[in-house]
């Protein structure tokens, strides 16, 4: 009698081929008792979705990374036609590394490469500056009186005599520290952008646009000229140019993954219908974004593999139930039936809660993690079928090779022996924390723990702790650029502005001028603040010029005509055309989340003092006031979105166990790792910023799946009058080893994207990688301990029959397994 045939007179066989088609809930007889219906549709779903897919894009919304509805942004919007190049701007270095901008070839390559730039898709020309601009102008006193004109006259010609008067015309122009470095070996081309091209409105394609810089880069870069560039665009740019890095760690996730779960399986077919049906919710996902108007930006480009993730952890406790039952020679049908109602209430909670763990990111006003949280939920929606509906069904379809259902049943058998005599080693130790010297030993290292945590989480930062940009890596060229800019320019591509509000034609007054003065001087104070301009400081400077370039002159002067005077020929970034507002320029280091919170603090205490019904100082305008805004907003979210995820959660626990002691047990152990997450990001430098602010709310809604899984085990167990110690141990052998096995195999995945040369992609991997491993962890080993103090003990008089096995919950009856799945 051959292995097969045997399985097949197995006696339960014979008992269970009368099973009852018409038993279990409506859903799962309208899904299994249709089965090829629901794979045809699966299948018609993922061809068209699939094709869909094709039709994604990348791209990235400069507008998308600001919270419009904060007062600083909605301020800056409100003023917005009346400040030019203050947001979304493009900086271009060109130094000449072998001698000074005073060089004929160095003007000639600038000259070639300002008009190339002129010429870009979404470049905003009226507002462009370098020094071949005609808004780059000088203003000097002469025998004659004040004189001016542009800084590169008409009569250049490059002669020794045109390189004199250039270098007179840019010590004269106030601009050495913005457009031309201190140690006139570099000058600037700044080329604002639009959002959308004013002729055709298209959106500006920042990919295109960054790759079409490095093209000119490399046209332009030769012997003695290097090109420096910097700006929201090119950081985009560069993180889309890293896809074939994300996708790279991608693929050896999922690699990872399939040879974990094929090692512990030994199954070829299951193991491919769990990888396959997770990557057929990552193929929904990604083709349902194209069909709603979404798209994937360079901060949501890592959802399909939490998705895939996802769905591998809820995919092996599927296949590992139905191994087990067909292992016992149940018919793959019933197996697959049986596991379905076992575990759709405990993966369902599972889902939804990995679901609210990624809704409630909606709550923070910023639309790119808003964006992040619709594509997650699609993801998670789409899981919800393929892990807990279309896997079993295919299962049910398919079974798992005899070989691997021998092995399942040789393996628990060993474990069943093992427990005549004692326990498997490593559930044995487990089981130590269902008594109570172990379980009060693991309470109180949790509380060490945890109170050690939440003193380093004291410490965690709001915002970028690195200067640069904090998504790249620190050597990164993007980096390396903008080094060269904070240390060439003292007007940094960090800019914070403040607005000064005025009545009509007012700008100008001298009490007005007067308080503007004393703001520069109150940031001019601070440690992170280079240099400022405004009216005031233009005001001092050409009432200098205007009497003969003495410095005894060298203020605001009290006469309200000359005031006036001075106004005439003031550049126009500093005041608007009707003078009611005024723009108050801080150059900073650099946008630390310190440095930050300084200004910001420092303006809020000036407006406070100085605020009238006449003048208002607003905030905030320029790349760092938006980023402080940002901040502002991040620093709100994160409190808020963790009660909220933290709320849900216990919520949907409630629901599925009826029991706020099991509640406990579920969501203690998720604090712990929550606390312990933000000590590890102070640990590792690793601030609260757009990038990294979803991941502690996932790792709540991941983390729950684990304990979902323990308890409902445990739980029914218990209610049939086992000891803690009995059900936790059933638990263990039913799925435990899945907890285990991904736990370890998802850590193991994500802590490879520690190599990505994209920063917040490695950083996403660590905080990911540390809270699945220590939820797992919180599951095996605090959860237990917990609940030795808090689940109430099996009734006196109540015993579990010795011969019932890990898995005979899958025998009851039809109505006792449906009212065990549900407790």
């Amino acid at each position: 009698m051959t292995p097969d045939h045997a399985l097949a007179e197995h006696p339960v066989i014979r008992e269970l081929r009368h099973f009852d088609a018409s038993s279990g809930s409506l859903p799962e007889r309208l899904l299994f008792n249709n089965r090829i219906v629901v794979v045809l549709f699966c299948l018609l779903l993922t061809v068209l979705l699939g094709f869909q897919a094709t039709r994604l894009q990348l791209g990235a919304s400069f507008d998308k990374m600001i919270p419009g509805n904060h007062p600083y942004i909605a301020n800056y919007l409100a003023h917005k036609a009346d400040l030019t190049g203050l947001g979304n701007v493009v900086r271009i270095a060109v130094e000449n590394t072998g001698g000074t901008i005073f060089d004929a070839a160095y003007l000639e390559t600038l000259r070639k490469l300002n008009d190339e730039i002129f010429l870009l898709p979404g470049v905003e020309r009226p507002y462009m500056k370098s020094l071949w601009t005609p808004s780059t102008r000088w203003l000097g006193v002469t025998e004659e009186g004040l004189e001016g004109g542009p800084v590169i006259d008409d009569g250049y010609d490059g002669s020794d005599g045109a390189m004199q008067r250039l270098r007179a015309n840019v010590e004269r122009s106030g601009e050495i520290g913005t457009l031309v470095a201190a140690d006139f070996r570099s000058s600037m081309i700044v080329a604002p952008l639009m959002e959308k091209d004013g002729a055709t409105a298209a959106r500006l394609d920042y990919h295109a646009l960054s790759l079409q810089l490095d093209e000119l880069r490399a046209r332009y870069e030769r012997d003695g000229i290097r090109i420096h560039i910097t700006g929201f665009a090119k950081i985009v740019g560069d993180l889309i140019s890293g896809l074939q890095q994300v996708l790279f760690f991608f693929a050896l996730a999922v690699l990872i993954c399939a040879a974990v779960l094929y090692g512990y399986t030994r199954c070829l077919r299951s193991t491919l219908l769990v990888v396959t049906c997770s990557l057929v919710a990552v193929i929904w996902l990604l083709g349902a974004l194209p069909t709603i108007g979404y798209e994937l930006d360079p901060y949501s480009i890592l959802v399909p593999f939490l998705v895939f993730a996802i769905g591998i952890s809820h995919g092996a406790q599927k296949m590992n139930g139905i191994m087990q039952d067909i292992g016992r020679g149940t018919h793959r049908l019933v197996a697959a039936r049986y596991t379905f109602r076992r575990l759709i209430l405990a993966g369902l909670t599972a889902l939804l809660a990995d679901g609210v763990g990624f809704a409630v990111l909606m709550v923070i006003d910023i639309p790119v993690i808003q964006d992040l949280a619709v594509t997650a939920s699609i993801g998670m929606a789409a899981l919800i079928f393929t892990n807990l509906v279309l896997l079993p069904i295919l299962l049910s379809l398919t079974g798992v090779s005899a070989a691997a259902a021998r092995r399942s049943l040789a393996a628990e058998s060993s474990d069943e022996a093992a427990g005549q005599g004692g326990k498997h080693p490593l559930w044995a130790f487990l089981d130590h924390f269902t008594g109570r010297r172990w379980a009060f030993a693991a309470v109180a290292a949790a509380v060490v723990a945890g109170g050690a945590g939440f003193a380093a989480s004291l410490g965690l930062k709001i915002g970028d702790l690195d200067p640069g940009a904090a998504e790249l890596r620190q050597d990164s060229r993007y980096n390396r650029d903008n080094a060269f800019m904070t240390s060439s320019y003292a007007a940094s591509s960090d800019i914070f502005v403040v607005m000064v509000k005025t009545a009509p034609g007012e700008c100008s007054a001298y009490s007005t001028l007067m308080k503007v003065d004393a703001l520069e001087w109150a940031l001019q104070q601070l440690p992170g603040v280079e240099s400022t301009n405004s009216l005031a400081a233009v005001a001092r400077r050409t009432a200098a010029g205007m009497n003969e370039g003495s410095l005894a002159w060298y203020e605001i002067p009290r006469s309200q005509a000359m005031i006036n005077a001075i106004v005439m020929r003031a550049p126009r970034e500093v005041f608007n055309q009707t003078c009611d507002l005024l723009t108050v320029y801080a150059y900073l280091k650099d946008h630390k989340a310190d440095t930050l919170q300084a200004v910001v603090g420092a303006v809020e205490d000036f407006a406070r003092q100085e605020d009238t019904a006449d003048v208002k100082f607003l905030q905030a305008a320029g790349t760092a006031g938006i980023e402080a805004a940002t901040n502002i907003v991040v620093r709100k979210a994160n409190g808020q979105m963790l009660l909220l995820v933290y709320a849900a959660v216990i919520a949907l626990a409630f629901v599925t166990f009826r029991s706020w002691r099991a509640v406990v047990c579920a969501v203690l152990p998720l604090m712990l790792t929550s606390v312990l997450c933000e000590a590890l990001m102070v640990m590792l430098g690793i601030g609260v910023k757009v990038a990294t602010l979803p991941v502690i709310a996932l790792g709540v809604g991941i983390g729950v799946d684990y304990a979902l899984y323990m308890l409902t085990v445990t739980l029914a167990r218990l209610r049939e009058g086992m000891s803690l110690s009995q059900a936790y141990y059933r638990a263990l052998l039913f799925t435990g080893k899945v907890v285990v096995l991904t736990g370890v195999t998802l850590g193991l995945a994500v802590a490879t994207w520690s190599g990505s040369p994209i920063k917040f992609q490695a950083d996403m991997g660590i905080l990911l990688a540390f809270m699945f491993v220590l939820n797992m962890v919180g599951a095996l080993v605090l959860l237990p301990a917990l609940a030795c103090f808090l689940l109430p003990a099996a009734p006196r008089g109540g015993r579990a029959p010795a011969a019932r096995g890990a898995g005979e919950l899958r025998s009851l009856p039809a109505n006792r397994e449906r009212r065990a799945s549900w407790l």
